[in-house]
């Protein structure tokens, strides 16, 4: 049985050249080449990508703990606001006696 593949015509050979080369790219490209200079060069764009490959990580690694301390943060900053809540009844001053008056009052009993 022989399939028909002519819908992926397209994509065999593309317009525009490529704007970068992958790590596995770099290095079948240095291979072909096959100079000392290319081998250099390969050598050089795979250790960037292996440095490009740890700092991602590390940025990952630090986005996932700021996610969870902002998770925290939020969690305290609502439980302090209702500890301020309750005590802001506590800061205000507390309100004046009346005034007694001098003197004799009278007395509507009598």
């Amino acid at each position: 049985m022989i399939t028909n593949c002519d819908h992926l015509a397209p994509l065999k050979f593309a317009k525009s050249l490529p704007f970068a080369f992958t790590e596995h790219g770099a290095l079948m490209a240095a291979t072909v080449l096959n100079s000392p200079k290319a081998v250099a060069m390969s050598v050089y764009v795979v250790r960037a990508f292996i440095q490009m490959r740890e700092q991602l990580a590390a940025n990952r690694q630090i986005l996932k703990r700021l996610v969870e301390i902002d998770k925290t943060l939020l969690e305290h900053d609502s439980v302090l606001r209702d500890i301020y809540r309750k005590l802001l009844p506590l800061l205000q001053p507390p309100p004046e006696p009346p005034k007694r008056r001098i003197g004799f009052g009278r007395d509507d009993k009598a």
